[in-house]
Order: structure tokens, then sequence, then C-alpha cells
């Protein structure tokens, strides 16, 4: 399960956390000014997703297009945060259409090939879900059927975990049959709703259908939304680890729901999203003052920046009602000024767990690549007449 690889200081911080709010969960939290003063900021996303953008390649580039693991010279290779840094080397082509992210994004897939001994394969299923869903976007942006492979040959693999443990769902890691986690299984929906639309294969559409309602009827808080982390079996005791709320999950749940919602027209999917959407603004679960909470460095911090990318989705959709809109919205923008104006530390354009407030001297590539998302997406919504 995903909490093998998070550093006990930060579980147990979280779960305390968890516990002492639990009973606000349902207050409205302030937005306050993000500036400290209210003095007037002018804001180019644009502009401020170019900067990030150049100072996460030359801050973390390593050997073979990958990235490293932090800004304090470790040259550790991790294969889940270059699936995501890829994601935004195709934020930024989309964006800009510079060449240099597309010679950058085919660089980075093949070195996460050699930098994996030669395959794309791994033992966690989720890592291959996070470079499948990459490898999709980058197929959509430049056409290149390298990128489909990929994507094709890593939802194989995956699905080799799948099994009637618990009734259905894919594991976490190949090796651990009795632990099924939703980031095992958002993200497998997410990607097989991407291959559906590239191939209009109805197998795809099928096992995004079943991997959803697996998902829906075991990790899912039907009141509000939140998504539990996991269900396992330990000497024959079968849990669901309901104090578990991390962002991402509630990510790609909202993810989840949309392309369903789209291929089928089902509105119950878009319910599903707008509940988690909606729960996201009040939930101390997931917020601390109005922003996305400090899940610390390590996996943690990626954490906040794949729900902002599905929650951009959920706010770009035309069928979000208009109050919805600007609820969801209201609360981005003030995520990324509270970033824009207390988390990014300059002239480094670097970025911590905590939105709201400087990194320290250690920068991890994976909080760093959080405030990429977030900017980018600001930045996209900024060219779309969204802000």
């Amino acid at each position: 399960m995903l909490f093998f690889r998070l550093p006990l200081p930060y579980v147990l911080a979280g779960l305390f956390l968890v516990t002492f709010l639990a009973c606000e969960k349902d207050e409205p939290i302030p937005l306050r000014d993000p500036t400290g003063g209210g003095e007037a900021v002018t804001y180019d996303w644009g502009a401020t997703a170019d900067s990030v953008q150049a100072a996460t390649y030359t801050t973390y580039l390593g050997s073979e297009g990958t990235f490293v693991e932090n800004n304090q010279g470790s040259s550790t290779f991790q294969y889940w945060p270059n699936a995501h840094v890829l994601h935004t080397l195709v934020d930024g082509y989309v964006r800009t259409g510079d060449p240099a992210y597309r010679n950058r994004m085919i660089d980075l897939l093949r070195g996460i090939e050699t930098r994996n001994g030669g395959t794309y394969s791994n033992v966690f299923n989720d890592d291959m879900l996070w470079l499948g869903n990459a490898s999709m976007r980058a197929y959509e942006a430049t056409d290149n059927p390298e990128y489909l492979e990929v994507a094709k040959f890593l939802w194989n693999d995956v699905l080799e975990s799948h099994s009637d443990v618990f009734g259905g769902g894919i594991s976490w890691k190949k090796d651990t049959p009795y632990s099924k986690n939703a980031v095992s299984n958002g993200p497998a929906i997410v990607l097989a709703m991407r291959l559906y639309e590239a191939e209009q294969d109805s197998s795809y559409l099928n096992w995004a259908t079943e991997l959803y309602a697996w998902q829906k009827a075991n990790l899912v808080d039907p009141s509000t939304g939140l998504v539990w982390d996991n269900i396992s079996e330990t000497n024959g005791e079968v849990t669901v680890n309901k104090d578990w709320i991390f962002t991402y999950n509630l990510g790609t749940w909202i993810g989840a729901g949309l392309r369903l919602y789209d291929a089928t027209g089902d509105r119950t999917y878009l319910d599903d999203a707008l509940r988690s959407g909606r729960t996201l603004l009040t939930s101390p679960q997931l917020t601390t003052e109005g922003v996305l909470r400090d899940e610390g460095q390590g996996d943690g911090g990626l954490f906040k920046g794949i729900l902002v990318r599905y929650f951009t989705e959920l706010i770009m959709h035309p069928d979000v009602s208009d109050a919805d809109r600007a609820d969801f919205l209201e609360f981005l923008t003030f995520n990324a000024r509270t970033l824009y104006n207390r988390g990014l530390q300059r002239p480094e354009m670097l970025a911590g767990p905590n939105w709201a407030a400087q990194p320290g001297d250690r920068t991890d590539l994976t909080t760093q690549i959080s405030a990429v998302m977030l900017i980018e997406a600001m930045a996209k919504l900024e060219a779309e007449g969204f802000l």
C-alpha cells in the first residue's frame, strides 16, 4: 500500500490532522488575502509558467533526459515523478507550441525506459498508470505513435494485476494482490478512457465502467465524495483505510467521472465529480485555511498537483453550473495567488510542499512539479477566458 513509501512523521502528522479536524469538516474555509497586505498584483500566468518551467528544467535535469530527485545534487531516478514531468512538458508544449518541449518530451519518455532497466514495466501499477496517462497526452499533442504504443503496453501490463479479490479492482503492486488502492484504480479508469477516445475500442470503455463501479462501491464515501486510500486484507481481516484521505485520489476520481460522463451521457458520473469537487472546498482533510494542504515532500509533495490537473478539467467542463464554476475557480485562484505571493522562492522560482510559505534549502522534484501544474493550470484558464 502507498503508506509504505511515506515517511513516518508525515503519516503520523497527517493522521493527527484528520482526527483533530474531523468535527469541522462541514465548515466553510475562509479565503484570505494571499498577498498579506491587500496590495494590487498583476498576474501574468503564462509568463510565470515560462519561468517555473525553465527553472524546473535547469535545476532538475539529470541524465538520459530524465529528472533528478531534488535540487541538492541527488541523482536518484524515480519513475513516477518523471512521468508527471512528462505531463508538465506537454502542458508547456500545448500552451506555447515551442518545439523544445517536444524534444524534451520524447527524450524523457525514452530516458525513463533506459533508467528503469530497459523496460517500462514496473512493480508499482500506479507508476505505470501515471506514465500511461502522460504518454496519452503526449500522443494527443504530437500524433507520435510511439507514445500510444507505450501507453497500450503499460495498460496491458497493469491489467495483469486485476483480480476478483474484494470483488474486482487492480492491486497497488504486482506482488500485493490483497491490497487494492485508489491510486491504482482511479488513474486506470482515466487511462482506459483516454485509450477509448483514441482507439474507439469499446473494451476500454467496458473496463473503465467496471473499475469505476468497483471503486465507487469500495473506496468512495457516498455522502461526501471523499476517496479512501485502500482496501486490504491482513490475517484474514478485510479493512478499508478511511483515515487516509489524499488530494490526488480525489483528483483522479473527478477525472474519471468527467470522462465517463462525456462518453456515456450518464449524469451520475458528473454528479459524482461535482460532489467531490464541492467537498474539496470545505474539507480540512484536504485544505488548510483555503490552501490545499501540505502533504510533505517526497511522494506526498506531488499529490496536490495531480488534484489540480483534474480539478481544472472540472472548472472548464461546459455542463458545470455557473455557481459551481465560480466557487471552484475562486478556490483554485486563491491557491495560485497564495503560491505566487508567498510560496515561490525568487529568483530561483522553486516551491515547497506548503504553498503559503517559502521552501527550505531542499526542494524535491515532486513539490516543484506540483507548483508547475498549478501555474500551468492558471495559464490555461487565463488563455481560455476563464479568468
